[in-house]
């Protein structure tokens, strides 16, 4: 069965609001002395604007510590971290970060949930209602505008915790394994809303998986990274693979196919 990613035509003004991501050189140590651990180490990595990229690799390899980094939630021992044009010094509203916990607001109703970030702008709350709307009917959730978030599925409150971040008007998106713990039908309908919508809103993505199927569905290119503590080396980029599939993507067809496998062999070397 193929599954189709369908590109709709990017929305007027968000290029302005895209940023190209430039990561050089850069490490992360936990700890100092003897005891210190190396997690990551000679990381080199530009992200164009509206481009979609994966990070696999095995457990404690760094994704997710690169991904924290690019959040601004911890500070890198060294090298340069650039979005936009600016060195990431901390958390900032042009990085929406997506966790797999999902993270809402359980006495806030999905519409609530989605327009806090507006509102934490200085929208007033009509004007931020409605920006909460659009993207309500962007992951097709609004005949649950009004329900609170234990009364819907793990698939739908992850869709909420998706738009909450796009109605910010984020220029970057991080995800962090946001859909690792959902069935398989939840997952796959929401790897093809979420293709949807990057594509419709031109917003650059960067998406930890250990799924290599759905870093090969989703993305542009997939960078596999390697190494990490209990390796005995620190976490760096085994290489960059594109994704030369264009738009319409077909999970059975033998190009997927071959570069799930060519990705694959790179991960499970990596683990022997």
């Amino acid at each position: 069965m193929s599954n189709a990613v369908t590109t709709l035509a990017p929305q007027a003004g968000r290029a302005a609001q895209a940023a190209d991501i430039v990561i050089r050189d850069l490490s992360k140590q936990y700890g100092d002395g003897p005891g210190a651990v190396q997690a990551l180490a000679g990381v080199d990595l530009t992200i164009e604007s509206g481009e979609f990229v994966c990070l696999v690799g095995a457990s404690g390899c760094g994704k997710s510590t690169l991904l924290r980094m690019l959040a601004g939630f911890e500070a890198q021992t060294s090298g340069d971290l650039v979005v936009g044009g600016n060195p990431v010094r901390g958390p900032g509203p042009e990085r929406g970060v997506v966790f797999q916990d999902y993270g809402l607001f359980p006495w806030m109703s999905v519409r609530e949930n989605v327009a806090y970030g507006p509102r934490q702008r200085g929208l007033g709350r009509n004007i931020a209602n409605e920006q909460a709307d659009k993207y309500i009917h962007a992951v097709q959730l609004e005949r649950f505008a009004e329900q609170y978030p234990h009364q819907l599925s793990g698939g739908m409150q992850q869709r909420v915790a998706i738009a909450r971040v796009l109605a910010n008007n984020p220029a970057v998106m991080l995800m962090d394994e946001p859909f690792g713990a959902l069935d398989a039908l939840t997952r796959t309908t929401l790897q093809h809303e979420l293709a949807r919508i990057q594509k419709a809103e031109g917003t650059t993505v960067i998406f930890v998986t250990h799924s290599i199927e759905e870093a090969v569905y989703l993305s542009d290119r997939v960078v596999v990274m390697t190494g990490g503590a209990s390796h005995g080396v620190p976490g760096h980029i085994r290489d960059i693979v594109d994704i030369d599939l264009g738009d319409e993507r077909d999970v059975t067809s033998v190009a997927f196919n071959d570069l799930e496998r060519r990705i694959a062999a790179m991960v499970h070397e990596s683990i022997h």
